[in-house]
């Protein structure tokens, strides 16, 4: 169900696994459009990338998805949209803020696609409309999603739980 808070929506999903994390992931690359930002936050483990993979997976890439812990930007660019996967983890703010990651999102330079930025927290400053994935690990192989939509822009949510209905490893 998904909880209305203000200008905010919301939904937390419990995950058995990483397969059910990466379920979740195939779900979000069925359901959101082009443009969409997806800010992944979680400790090390907590299953970003997993949830990465699985939304390529849901967008049809054949190829496989990797952490870009060391070259930053990874582009898939051979399913039914781009996916640009950006991991953060060894940057500083003023760091990411030289990459000119809005390029990304504003459809000029890249054509839109989803853009994941795994370690989002060190961003210098946040795009006007996104999708916030908090992963909490809760016990064991045990994980929890929050899935949170924050701007003006439609939310995608309402999709977003209509897809995760028909993942039969998510509950």
């Amino acid at each position: 169900m998904i909880e209305t808070l203000g200008p905010m929506q919301s939904i937390t999903i419990p995950l058995p696994d990483l397969v059910a994390t990466r379920t979740l992931g195939h779900a979000l690359g069925r359901s959101l459009p082009p443009g969409t930002i997806v800010l992944l936050s979680g400790d090390l483990g907590a299953g970003k990338t997993s949830l990465v993979q699985g939304i390529g997976e849901g967008l049809g890439i054949t190829e496989p998805i990797t952490s870009p812990t060391f070259a930053l930007i990874q582009e898939y660019l051979e399913g039914t949209m781009p996916l640009y996967h950006l991991d953060l983890y060894r940057l500083e703010p003023a760091d990411v803020a030289g990459l000119f990651i809005e390029q990304y999102w504003e459809g000029i330079e890249c054509p839109l696609g989803i853009v994941a930025i795994e370690w989002a927290e060190r961003m210098p400053h946040r795009p006007d409309a996104y999708l916030q994935i908090a992963l909490t690990m809760t016990a064991g192989d045990r994980r929890s999603a929050t899935l949170t939509w924050i701007g003006d822009a439609p939310s995608p949510l309402p999709e977003v739980q209509q897809a995760i209905a028909q993942s039969p490893l998510v509950p």
